[in-house]
């Protein structure tokens, strides 16, 4: 299939109003389409289904799925995608500097009263768009993110999604369940050294101890990597993996409602940041830093046994996989505007003129991709 007709079959799609999303993986030339049949509305609440999942911030709210068997289903593979126009970013007015350093000196506050240890807090940001074509975001998307999952997601019912997120919430192949603890933001700098304050690493260290610890009751084996510098567009993060492997009477409900939200987008302890987010954000986070991907999808892979006196020593074993990704470095796009989101993680060290200019860093690099 070309580039040409590929989008063009995604734009009839949308133009009819039908569910759609079209993604990349991190480090992946191939993009994939699902191509949803009807208008209809499918929810899932235990993640048992076949589909691409579409997960808000708060599980109290519905997860939506594009269900496997309704969708048609199209494959691109291409490294760099051709635009009809250049474009030229502009520049977007910060407004909310005040309102945003109050929620985290109370954040700040809250934490050296000892309520919490960390809690995540963001805010949201309008641009006026020149150009709403949410493909012609994606495509810039897709060439300028190529080490982040790249997606457009849609349904008449729910809204209009774009974003490159650069983080795995974790991923399944059979029993194996890998996941990474990002934490930690500060400009790239070309030939500069990298140093990192000890806020910065204990914010990592917070993420990946919870995570290790939620994820424990499930799986067996496990093993967390050396903490490394990622870069993810203008940014840098702390990262570390964490592999392990899943018991069999686990489910993956259960390690979703283990894993989600991370203390990397909401705090810890989770559920008290989780409601100090409801209460102070005063906005509505709807689907950024939930999570999307594909839902126990099948693959089946041929063996051979090695085995003498054997007919036939290659068999196929079939294994189902998942992978999601936290919906960070995202929009939402309404009419003629975008709705970007960004936040930063606060803990007892954090100043918050800094964050909030930590804030405004993190606009820009979603930005660039909006004229």
């Amino acid at each position: 299939m070309t580039q040409d007709s590929f989008f063009e079959t995604l734009e009839q799609q949308y133009k009819n109003q039908l569910p759609f999303v079209v993604y990349s993986r991190a480090i992946n030339s191939v993009i994939k389409c699902w191509l949803q049949n009807d208008a209809a509305l499918h929810t899932t609440s235990d993640f048992s289904e076949s589909g691409f999942v579409f997960a808000p911030f708060d599980l109290n709210n519905k997860s939506i799925l594009l269900p496997e068997r309704d969708c048609e289903h199209l494959t691109l593979e291409i490294s760099n995608l051709d635009l009809d126009e250049d474009f030229k970013t502009s520049s977007i007015e910060s407004k909310g500097e005040v309102a945003h350093i109050k929620l985290v000196t109370k954040g700040v506050d809250t934490i050296k009263n000892g309520d919490l240890e960390k809690v995540v807090l963001s805010r949201k940001v309008e641009k006026d768009l020149e150009n709403e074509n949410p493909f012609t975001i994606f495509k810039r998307l897709f060439n300028t993110y190529k080490n982040a999952m790249v997606y457009c997601w849609y349904h008449p019912k729910v809204g209009l999604w774009l974003g490159a997120t650069p983080e795995l919430l974790f991923k399944v192949e059979g029993k194996q369940l890998t996941t990474i603890s990002l934490a930690g933001t500060q400009p790239y700098e070309t030939d500069a050294e990298v140093t990192w304050t000890s806020k910065e690493y204990k914010e990592q260290q917070i993420v990946t101890d919870y995570i290790t610890k939620q994820i424990e009751p499930y799986t067996i084996t496990i093993n967390v990597s050396e903490v490394e510098t990622v870069r993810a567009g203008n940014l840098l993060h702390l990262k570390t993996y964490i592999h392990s492997r899943i018991k069999r009477e686990s489910s993956l409900k259960s390690i979703i409602k283990a894993l989600h939200p991370t203390p990397a987008v909401c705090g810890f302890p989770k559920e008290t940041s989780k409601q100090f987010i409801l209460k102070n954000e005063n906005y509505n986070r709807e689907f950024y830093t939930g999570f999307l991907g594909e839902l126990n999808l099948k693959t089946s892979k041929t063996r051979n046994t090695n085995r003498r006196n054997v007919e036939n020593n290659a068999y196929a074993v079939v294994r189902t996989h998942s992978n999601f990704y936290v919906n960070l470095r995202c929009m939402q796009l309404k009419g003629h505007r975008a709705m970007i989101y960004v936040g930063g993680g606060i803990t007892k060290d954090s100043i918050p003129q800094k964050e909030w200019e930590e804030t405004v860093n993190k606009t820009k690099t979603i930005a660039n991709v909006l004229s």
